[in-house]
């Protein structure tokens, strides 16, 4: 292939539907786009349907794709994460030079990030990891995109992903995370919130239609009114249009019709098994993996339903609740148990900073999210003036209006919890996250009496409240305590 007249500044291999979306996006914003795709048939395709909409330079090869970019070139993966990721890097590294960069911008696993960018840096390229939130929308209209990777490479690469993002007050939804797996790593633990999000929202809809007996069309516009106050976000919008929406082939509501089995790709368990190994509880972003695979279980739950005792289970009407503060309740519950996976999302981000010595500052995700991602809220704003006003705060929930919240909200998701067991409802997260929040404000955990368990079976010792050091006690002696 010769050198084309007008070289493209960014490229994109993979055209799958997000990364179509995300190679017109940047065309439509004025940047000449080459194209590449392993099935030729996507690129012509794509040029088919839009190549009149702006600049694209298609490729059938990966040698004559990497020779329409412009220097230092840049190319964005959009491939399946796993084996396809590290062959195509390694495609491209094979044609690039140093100073050249490849963006994977897919939902890798921030380990695979970090040896890759270690990989590639050897060669001289720069490799940057970059989380792309919005799903097929945002990446056609405007992501949220968190790259990380070497701060050199979004010299070049960070104007073209502002002209691409989505903004909020101006300010493009995109910015640099930090070094290697920075970027992946946000983005996972920002899916994992969102495992939470979308569970307690899912909790709040049983509630309503099992517990209050309310139709779906008449809880959807209960979340219309709930997406105009404190509860304002991406997830409870498109909640009231899923729920509103009518089956056309059977006339039912089409939540009727839907096979109650969640599906999920994999980010959620990474949030929780990096949790774990950062020694970080984000017990609500595990319960909502949990109820997605125990969702998932379908021949346990069809063995299972109708066959196992409930006990005495009682309505609404039975204990006297009144239905519209039973509503409210719920609306309280929903926003409690959602600022706790915020809180527990965050924490582990700053652990994993620490961690991984990358440095994230909390007040640019706050930023980044309020526009384009999949959980975008009102209240980022406020998670952002939290982390300005006190930078090392150690809890978003000790943050003076997040505790106030908390203090006008905690009443009513107590009310929900109990009524939620007495009717046989399993409210997963909503519970979950209340005893998370009463295990950081209890003044005596039971970890005490573990400790002795621990010291009695294993001589694993044990710290005294009263004076330093470590202790055991002879349990299969004379039971005095001696250092250790």
């Amino acid at each position: 292939m010769s050198k084309p007249d007008s070289l493209a500044q960014i490229g994109v291999v993979g055209l799958a539907v997000m990364g179509s979306n995300l190679a017109r996006n940047f065309a439509r914003n004025g940047h000449t786009v080459a194209v590449y795709n392993r099935s030729t048939a996507r690129t012509d395709q794509l040029i088919s349907d839009f190549g009149t909409t702006g600049n694209f330079l298609p490729s059938k090869t990966v040698k004559d794709f990497v020779a329409t970019l412009e220097r230092p070139r840049r190319a964005i993966i959009m491939v399946k994460a796993g084996p396809a990721t590290d062959a195509v890097i390694n495609e491209l590294a094979n044609e690039m030079d140093e100073g050249d960069i490849i963006i994977d911008g897919g939902n890798a696993l921030y380990t695979d990030t970090i040896r890759r960018e270690a990989e590639m840096s050897a060669k001289g390229i720069h490799f940057v990891g970059a989380g792309i939130s919005g799903g097929e929308e945002g990446a056609l209209n405007g992501p949220s995109i968190m790259p990380g990777g070497p701060a050199e490479s979004y010299e070049s690469l960070g104007p073209l992903l502002e002209s691409i993002a989505a903004e909020v007050d101006g300010v493009p939804c995109v910015t640099h995370i930090g070094p290697d797996g920075a970027g992946h790593f946000v983005k996972m633990v920002h899916n994992g919130i969102e495992y939470a999000d979308m569970q307690v929202i899912g909790e709040a809809y049983q509630l309503l239609r099992y517990a209050a007996g309310m139709e779906p069309a008449e809880i959807a516009e209960v979340f219309k009114n709930w997406n105009e106050g404190d509860l304002d976000s991406y997830l409870i919008e498109i909640t009231a249009e899923v729920l509103s929406q009518v089956d056309a082939e059977t006339g039912k509501p089409l939540i009727d019709v839907i096979v109650d089995a969640a599906g999920q790709k994999g980010t959620g368990r990474w949030t929780v098994k990096a949790a774990l190994d950062l020694g970080i509880p984000v017990t609500g972003i595990g319960e909502a993996v949990f109820a997605r695979g125990l969702s998932g279980a379908r021949e346990q739950r069809n063995a299972t339903i109708g066959n196992l005792p409930g006990g005495e289970l009682t309505t609404l009407e039975a204990l006297g609740v009144d239905r519209g503060q039973f509503v409210e309740d719920v609306r309280r519950a929903l926003y409690a148990s959602k600022l706790v996976a915020y809180a527990q999302g965050f924490d582990e981000i700053k652990a994993g900073s620490d961690e991984n010595n990358w440095d994230i500052d909390p007040r640019d995700l706050a930023t980044i999210w309020r526009g384009g991602c999949i959980i975008r809220a009102k209240f980022l704003d406020r998670i952002k003036e939290a982390y300005d006003t006190n930078p090392g705060v150690e809890s978003l929930l000790l943050d003076p209006y997040f505790k106030g919240e908390m203090g006008d909200l905690v009443d009513s998701w107590r009310r929900v919890v109990i009524l939620a067991t007495q009717l046989g409802l399993p409210v997963p997260v909503f519970a979950s996250s209340l005893s998370y929040y009463d295990s950081l404000r209890a003044e005596r955990l039971p970890a005490a009496l573990i400790q002795g368990q621990r010291d009695f079976f294993g001589a694993h010792t044990y710290e005294r409240v009263d004076k330093p050091g470590a202790f055991h006690t002879l349990w299969s002696g004379d039971r005095t305590e001696i250092p250790s």
